[in-house]
């Protein structure tokens, strides 16, 4: 089957190949990743986009709420497509990059794909210290821990798990995603007697109520990325579906998108309705997970506990995906450069020094504690569409492998979606 197709996405495949395609039965692992994507994504949509999405008012969330599907999935099946297109079996992103537009290009793009992800593993480096931190002192009663020992053993809890290797990593985020779909839909439903429905009689002017879809953009960008993993995700199925690698990838990013849309806007609306503006943005200036600050003004002990038992399950669920993405751009980067100098790689010093630089990073960057949603809005959003929407779509164009992918309409939502994360930021400045 695999010598009918010149490339996985370059000329078209024999109809043996593609009825093959339509008849591949969905399989335990392909739930497995579905639950790994939607881990990925969820911590960060779950956390922080009730906070900034909810300020905002309610009808700028239902607009929201419908354009972030499409946007979701589209972006990251371009991505995935562009890393299943390599000519070379087992090639991450990196050197997918590297094959298609160059030496010089490659180390650029890879430079760029770490920055996009690194920054949101800091994040969650002082997210889980605070929901951790905020559940011992507002919860269990107790004075708040040393600060840098509490964020050095949580971090080194979570990083261990990814030392001990992808299979032990999937099985451990499997675990945690089954009870995090069941704790947030309960959830989720448990605050509807709490809505607030006089926020629906506040329609903003249409000037207000674009400005704040555009500057929320970046958030939602941010919110629903799952990218870190897709790299390792596509050369997992090339490993194992060859060339219909990239239609499997599309039926599982669907469902992951679908699922995505479903649980973490319900529980978004629900959050958002049950709570007012003022104390949304008083969970904003306190840098609180938005379920860690449920827990603390909600009089119920039901969510006073388990708030913070979802926000502490999402974080790590999510942080297993973006590490994973961050050491493999950040590999990506050494490599090249090592080569380019003439000199030796060696794999084994390379990933202990990544290991040691991502744990002596993270733990500072937890113990300074900067605003999370500062960081999102500057650094995550805009650099993450730029890599996850704006690239794969520059590739279609020129690449010849991904010629068969050209002249579709949904490219150009994808271009439109990214230019608008990637400028949301600039709408902000001279607002």
């Amino acid at each position: 089957m695999q010598k009918d197709a010149t490339s996985v996405l370059g000329t078209p495949q024999s109809t043996q190949s593609l009825d093959s395609t339509k008849h591949l039965p969905w399989t335990r692992q392909d739930t497995t990743w579905m639950l790994s994507l939607f881990g990925t994504a969820v911590g960060a949509g779950i956390l922080f986009l009730p906070i900034n999405a909810g300020m905002g008012g309610f009808w700028p969330l239902v607009l929201m709420a419908a354009i972030i599907g499409p946007m979701t999935y589209l972006a990251h099946r371009g991505l995935s497509r562009f890393v299943c297109s390599s000519s070379i079996p087992g090639s991450d992103i990196t050197q997918v990059v590297e094959e298609h537009f160059g030496v010089g290009a490659g180390k650029a793009i890879t430079v760029l794909y770490f920055f996009a992800i690194y920054p949101i593993v800091l994040i969650y480096g002082v997210g889980i210290t605070n929901t951790v931190d905020s559940f011992i002192v507002n919860q269990l009663g107790m004075a708040s821990p040393p600060r840098f020992i509490l964020s050095g053993v949580l971090i080194l809890g979570m990083m261990a798990v990814m030392v001990a290797g992808e299979k032990f990593m999937l099985k451990v985020t499997q675990l945690l995603v089954y009870p995090l779909v069941g704790i947030l839909a309960f959830m989720s439903i448990y605050l509807i007697p709490e809505w607030k429905m006089d926020a629906l009689q506040v329609v903003p002017e249409a000037g207000a109520f674009l400005g704040t879809v555009w500057l929320t953009i970046p958030v939602l960008v941010f919110a629903f990325n799952h990218s870190p993993a897709i790299s390792q995700f596509s050369v997992s199925l090339k490993r194992e579906h060859g060339a219909n690698a990239s239609r499997k990838a599309d039926v599982i990013l669907r469902n992951t998108s679908m699922m995505l849309v479903g649980f973490v806007m319900l529980f978004v609306f629900s959050c958002v309705l049950s709570l007012s503006p003022a104390q949304l943005a008083e969970a904003k200036a306190q840098n609180l997970p938005i379920l860690s600050y449920l827990a603390n003004v909600h009089s119920s002990g039901f969510v006073s506990y388990f708030g913070p038992f979802i926000a502490f399950i999402a974080i790590v669920s999510s942080f297993f995906g973006h590490y994973m993405g961050a050491t493999e751009g950040m590999k990506g980067v050494i490599v090249k450069q090592l080569r380019s100098s003439g000199k030796s790689v060696t794999d084994t010093k390379i990933d202990k020094f990544i290991l040691g630089f991502m744990f002596v990073t993270i733990w500072a960057v937890a113990v300074i504690n900067p605003s999370i949603l500062g960081m999102i809005e500057a650094l995550g959003g805009p650099i993450i569409a730029a890599i996850l929407y704006l690239m794969p779509m520059y590739a279609v164009y020129k690449v010849p492998a991904l010629k068969a992918y050209r002249g579709r309409i949904s490219n150009i939502l994808v271009i439109i979606a990214g230019l608008l994360a990637m400028t949301a930021i600039l709408f902000g400045f001279f607002r």
